[in-house]
This record gives C-alpha cells, sequence and structure tokens, in this order.
C-alpha cells in the first residue's frame, strides 16, 4: 500500500511538471511580454549633454518598427502577447540631463504600472548611458522597473556590445546578450536572439536560467582598436558561439565597454547564462581569460596617424577616394560633432586654396547661422557665417566659412537641412543639426559624387560597412575631441584601477566567475 502510494505521488509529480512546461504551448493564453529601454553612448568628456528629444522615443505599436523581426504575422510576434511601452533610442553624444532622464524613466515606469501584469519584459538598451549626477543609469532603470513589476517576470536584455554591465543590471536581468560584430552588423540578429530566448523559457516552463557567470575583466580600450574585422577581435567573438551553443547554456556574451565615461562599470565584461552550473562557470571564465591573454594584440582597425601626416598620405595617394577619419568627435561614439580643428587646419593648407586644387569632403559641421543664410542666397549664391564650435570649442573657436552655395537639401524634422559650401576645393557639408554620414547616398542627396572625389574627410571612428566599401584607401587620424583615442589624455578619475592599458604594469586579474543571484532573490 506504502508503495502504491509512493508511485501515484510520483506520478503526479512527473504530471504536474509536464502541465508546467507546457502551461504556454497547449493554452490559448500567450504570455504578455513588455518592450521598454533607453538606449545612449554618452560622453562624460565632452561638453555636450543630451536632452530627451535626443532620444525620439516611441510608443505603443510604433516600436516595432525598430525590429525587422517583429513585424504582423511574424514568428516572434504571434508567439506573445506584446505590450509595447517605451523605447527611446539616441544618437551618441554628450551625458544626459537628469531631467530628460527622469522624464522618460517615469513615462517608462508609469505605462508598465498601467498596462501590468507581465510574464516577460525584453529591455532593449545601449548600455553605454550616462546621466548627470548618477551612476549606472541602465542599473537604476531596471531596478526601477523591478519595482513595478515585481522579480517574476523574466526580463532579457540586449545589448551594444560597448555597454556597461554592472553587477546590478547582471542581478535584474534574467537573460541577456549583446552585439558579437563590430561594426554591428549583427545587431538586430542580437535583439532577435533576446527576444527568442525570452519567448523560448516562458513557453517551455523553464524560466529563469539556474546560472548567470559573471567576470569583470579589467580592460578599456576604444572600439576602433577591437574591431571584429580583425584580429584578435575575429577570433576572440568567433568563440562566443562555442559557449552558447553548448547544451545547458543559453547564451554568451563578451562586452568591450565604453571607453569615453568615467564611472566604475566601465570596463569589459563576460557573462554566460543557463541551467548547467559547470558549463556556465567555466565557459564564462574561459571566454574572460581569453580576452586577457590577446590584451596586447590590440589594434587600431586602421593605419593611424596625425592630422597633418594624414593628410599628406592622402595627397600622394593614387587610390580613390581616399578616406580619412576625424576620430576624435566621432558623433556616432559621442562627440559633440561640431569641434572645428580638422576643418581649420584642411582650410589652411595650400593644396586646397585653388578650386582646381586637389576635391576634398568634409562631411560635416553644424551651422545654424550659415544654413539661413544659404537658403536666403539660394544655389550659386555666395555665403558667409560662422560654423561650428557651438557647443565643444576647446581646441578651436567657429569657422567663419565662406564660399558657394553648391547644394541645399531641406529635411524633415530628424534630418534638418544640409548645405553644400565650396571653399577653394573642399566641398564642406554644413547641417542644421549634427549628423552622421554613413552612406552613399548621403553624399549623392547632396549633388556630390563621393567615389570620384581625391579625399574624404568624415566625423566617424572605423569606418560602417558602406563606407569601408566605397573606400579606395583609409587612415584613421588622431585629432582631439570628446572622444579623443588617445585614452591617456582623457584624464580618468573614477574607474576601478588598475586597468589595461592606463596601468600595464599591472599584475595578472582575478579572472574566476562570480555567480549572480537570481532576479526573484533579490
Amino acid at each position: 500500500m506504502k508503495n502504491l502510494i509512493m508511485k501515484k505521488r510520483f506520478l503526479f509529480a512527473i504530471l504536474l511538471q509536464f502541465a508546467t512546461v507546457t502551461v504556454f504551448a497547449q493554452s490559448e493564453k500567450l504570455p504578455r511580454i513588455a518592450i521598454a529601454g533607453l538606449g545612449i553612448e554618452s560622453s562624460t568628456f565632452s561638453p555636450a549633454q543630451s536632452t530627451e528629444e535626443a532620444f525620439h522615443a516611441r510608443t505603443g505599436d510604433s516600436i516595432f518598427s525598430r525590429y525587422p523581426f517583429m513585424t504582423a504575422g511574424s514568428n516572434e510576434r504571434t508567439r506573445a502577447e506584446w505590450v509595447p511601452i517605451l523605447v527611446g533610442k539616441s544618437l551618441p553624444g554628450g551625458i544626459v540631463t537628469r531631467e530628460a532622464y527622469e522624464s522618460l524613466t517615469g513615462q517608462i515606469l508609469k505605462m508598465l504600472e498601467e498596462n501590468g501584469p507581465y510574464d516577460g519584459l525584453f529591455f532593449d538598451i545601449h548600455g553605454a548611458m550616462s546621466v548627470v549626477g548618477l551612476d549606472d543609469p541602465e542599473g537604476d532603470l531596471i531596478k526601477r522597473i523591478r519595482e513595478v513589476i515585481g522579480t517574476e517576470p523574466l526580463i532579457s536584455t540586449s545589448m551594444d556590445l560597448h555597454g556597461n554591465v554592472s553587477e546590478r543590471l547582471a542581478k535584474h536581468s534574467d537573460l541577456i546578450t549583446c552585439y558579437r560584430m563590430a561594426p554591428h552588423e549583427d545587431a538586430n540578429e542580437s535583439r532577435q536572439r533576446a527576444v527568442d530566448n525570452l519567448l523560448d523559457r516562458l513557453e517551455s516552463g523553464k524560466g529563469k536560467p539556474k546560472y548567470k557567470a559573471y567576470v569583470p575583466v579589467p580592460i578599456l580600450l576604444p572600439g576602433e582598436m577591437t574591431s571584429t574585422r580583425i584580429e584578435p577581435g575575429k577570433s576572440l567573438y568567433a568563440e562566443v558561439p562555442n559557449v552558447a551553443n553548448q547544451e545547458g547554456v543559453i547564451d554568451a556574451a563578451i562586452w568591450i565597454g565604453y571607453a569615453w565615461a568615467d564611472e566604475p562599470r566601465n570596463h569589459a565584461v563576460v557573462m554566460v547564462t543557463g541551467d548547467d552550473k559547470e558549463k556556465v562557470e567555466n565557459g564564462a571564465e574561459r571566454l574572460a581569460e581569453s580576452f586577457w591573454d590577446v590584451r596586447e594584440s590590440f589594434e587600431f582597425v586602421a593605419p593611424v596617424a596625425p592630422l597633418n601626416e594624414s593628410l599628406d598620405m592622402a595627397l600622394a595617394s593614387d587610390k580613390k577616394p581616399f578616406m580619412i577619419s576625424d576620430m576624435g568627435d566621432n558623433p556616432t561614439a559621442g562627440g559633440a560633432g561640431d569641434v572645428t580643428w580638422t576643418l581649420a587646419k584642411i582650410l589652411a593648407r595650400p593644396e586646397f586654396k585653388s578650386e582646381q586644387g586637389p576635391s576634398l569632403i568634409y562631411a560635416s559641421l553644424p551651422g545654424p547661422q550659415l544654413i539661413k543664410e544659404a537658403v536666403k542666397v539660394g544655389v550659386g549664391g555666395k555665403v558667409s557665417a560662422p560654423v561650428g564650435a557651438e557647443v565643444d570649442d576647446r581646441f578651436a573657436p567657429p569657422i567663419p566659412l565662406s564660399g558657394t552655395v553648391e547644394a541645399i537639401k531641406q529635411g524633415d524634422v530628424d534630418a534638418e537641412t544640409e548645405v553644400v559650401v565650396k571653399v577653394g576645393s573642399v566641398h564642406v557639408i554644413v547641417t542644421k543639426k549634427r549628423k552622421p554620414y554613413h552612406h552613399t547616398s548621403d553624399f549623392t542627396d547632396l549633388g556630390l559624387q563621393p567615389k570620384k572625389s581625391d579625399i574624404i574627410v568624415v566625423k566617424i571612428g572605423y569606418l560602417v560597412p558602406e563606407l569601408y566599401d566605397m573606400r579606395g584607401d583609409w587612415i584613421m587620424a588622431l585629432t582631439p575631441g570628446g572622444v579623443d583615442q588617445d585614452l591617456q589624455r582623457l584624464g580618468y578619475k573614477r574607474i576601478k584601477r588598475p586597468m589595461f592599458p592606463l596601468d600595464k604594469d599591472m599584475k595578472e586579474p582575478d579572472l574566476s566567475a562570480k555567480m549572480i543571484p537570481a532576479s526573484d532573490t533579490l
């Protein structure tokens, strides 16, 4: 009789477990999943500040347009009842004002409270946001989200590999991943992986992973030195799927971190999540040790040189267009985008004084006053007005630009108006607001012929794919700005030390994995 009772209890336990595992798969009730997040890279070494407007926050169904894999009728879209809350993504820039952060955070929390309850949340962030007077904003945001939705819902966090993972962010995230490519050609693939991992854990009933291994790695390098196009980044990131694809492992990720902010969380991190403790722990330590072992091998993804030397090389080259990255004020990394130092040096060169000189396109500088004057005089008219250095005038003052208006493009609210002013043989693109130039169409829409130009100077770091494919040759110029590549010149005060490469004689770090507790135990 006792054995019969025990058998019945055993069978009941098996049936209960099976029912739990298949609760979402067999029920008409789909899991309710919210979508929320804020994303920006914020340089604390730039005088610029980012306001709420910069985030172009979307709410409701408009959020789905951010995700190509979430179109109506798609696999991911039909597997859950989605509750799109608010997602704001900004062009990289300066530190975010406290008012902007609190306003956007308040909106997210209010809408989450009004639309709950939830089984999960897709937390779509960048990971390198800095806020005036607040350390670790993403960690603060996810903690405040937990205070509204509770600790039971699964949160799947998707990040840029140049983001920062604090222990607080790791604790409140159940699933976490980041890009595996730089340039970020796998951005949408990574977000889709974060969503699929969340759906799989909810549908299977497995819920929160049993283990999260966290390894801080004391390395802080710029993205221009850690591209996955070249070694050692290429081979290092090739190891990630080998760890992630093991049975018992959900995902694995390496964060390079963000070099142009001065907080204790700014350093590299490795995380692995899963249900097999040994594989999770060993996988995290293996990736961290591989990263540390190749630290001395990282180098810039292209040749680097001072600006004058870069211009000399471009002028001597027969490979067109010769691309020069104006790295120090790169708006796609957090630069103010209006440092005039480089353009001033170019316009002072005698080679470009004549209209018959080597053709050079400079992209770009903000100059709202010149834009107004150019619109008044029209194409072919003469214009003279200051451009640049309204935000960051530490290295050079505004340039009094005088030349012929070659093109005017009236933009919408986001793009604003752009004009091309020719000064000697230099075609200067002037914008109403700072704007990165990534595509051939960014130039051709202004009547320019980038592929026929002798030289193109772009405020960027490593070239994005379209510019990379266009280049005849390429060099990255060591120019000043809020995202200066010479990290020693930045003057860190708050990052954890010792840190490679700032402290080259540092001792071997402890790279043993720290097991992060599940979010529902906090």
